[in-house]
């Protein structure tokens, strides 16, 4: 898609009030999305038969997270937060594994396997990961692009690491997937929000699993929607779970499922190239500007921008109208398709005030 298109169709799904760019928190919901969940919303309020929601959006939904992210919708499971599926990762590893993680890892990634009591958790600075990866290491768990400060991991070589090894991975592609290609498959989990740059309500989520790896894992959440015949496991205990990644589903959240297929097929339609193009040029024009000005950000090339020390002048910036973070102390700011020149410009402004 050429920036013109893109333009049109971010103006057509996109009306913020503010200059937003705080996608790394929380992504805006396109006009389409937003009328899906109303729609649902107001056939609940009113009684309507199909007011409660529908398998099949969900469906629809997981298979456009699969085509998203390369792999076949068999082995994808949907939920609501990442924890909740580190946390079926974390039931499945014995007594006494490592688990290795960066330093500074978001706490969704990691905390389900400190909570366990009996696993070995090793943090190590991010650039360290692949050469920390040893022969007792069972899991390597990490984020793709760092939630703090946008700093992205050398993926390839703690993979190479990892089958050294045979420990597991595990990327958590909250920050990444909708931005950055992603070739889930080569993982044996990954866990997506997707509430930031998938642009879908709060409460959807999705795990991926290898065919290898499903044995492991311990379907904790089955209910009727993890049978292999939801409709016929109403009542009593599930006789037969899906044979597939579904039966790690958690529940789903209809309101926000019916959300999310609009947002992916928003995405689908684009093209993740496209986004990753139109934000990552908008990050590089800022540490450009920020350079200019005699900052120092993060360096790197994702569309999430920080700058250390620089946090205390969010305040400042949402005065002026420009919402962006502060996470450890970094002034953070991250970009998406209703982003322009402009928003850039406004917050270097602020900044050179």
């Amino acid at each position: 898609m050429d920036d013109a298109s893109l333009s049109t169709l971010a103006d057509d799904e996109f009306a913020p009030t503010k200059t937003y760019l705080n996608t790394a928190s929380c992504g805006l919901l396109p006009r389409r999305t937003l009328a899906a969940v109303t729609a649902l919303a107001r056939s609940l309020a009113d009684g309507r038969p199909d007011g409660s929601g529908d398998f099949a959006v969900v469906e629809a939904a997981r298979d456009r997270f699969a085509r998203l992210a390369g792999v076949d919708a068999d082995r994808v499971a949907v939920g609501g937060s990442v924890s909740v599926h580190v946390g079926l990762i974390a039931a499945s590893l014995p007594p006494g594994a490592e688990v290795l993680a960066p330093q500074g890892e978001f706490s969704s990634v990691v905390t389900p396997f400190a909570v366990r009591g009996d696993l070995r958790t090793r943090y190590v600075p991010l650039e360290r990961m692949a050469e920390s990866v040893g022969p007792d290491t069972a899991l390597v768990a990490l984020s793709s692009v760092q939630s703090s400060d946008g700093r992205t991991a050398d993926l390839k070589a703690i993979r190479a690491a990892a089958a050294d090894h045979g420990a597991r991975t595990l990327i958590d592609a909250t920050q990444s997937a909708g931005w950055l290609p992603l070739d889930a498959g080569e993982y044996d989990y990954t866990v997506t929000g997707g509430f930031k740059f998938l642009l879908a309500p709060r409460g959807t989520s999705f795990l991926t699993v290898t065919e290898e790896a499903q044995p492991a894992l311990p379907p904790l959440h089955a209910a009727m929607s993890a049978a292999e015949d939801p409709w016929g496991s109403v009542y009593g205990p599930v006789e037969r779970l899906s044979p597939t990644a579904r039966r790690f589903d958690a529940p789903p959240a209809f309101l926000a499922y019916h959300g999310a297929e609009r947002s992916l097929a928003l995405l689908e339609e684009i093209g993740v190239e496209a986004v990753h193009a139109h934000a990552t040029g908008l990050a590089a024009r800022l540490r450009a500007g920020l350079a200019g000005l005699g900052h120092e950000p993060v360096p790197g090339e994702s569309p999430i921008v920080a700058v250390p020390g620089l946090g205390d002048r969010e305040p400042e910036l949402e005065r002026a109208g420009i919402v962006v973070s502060n996470r450890a102390g970094n002034l953070r700011a991250a970009f998406h398709l209703y982003n322009t020149q402009a928003d850039v410009d406004r917050v270097l402004d602020v900044l050179a005030g």
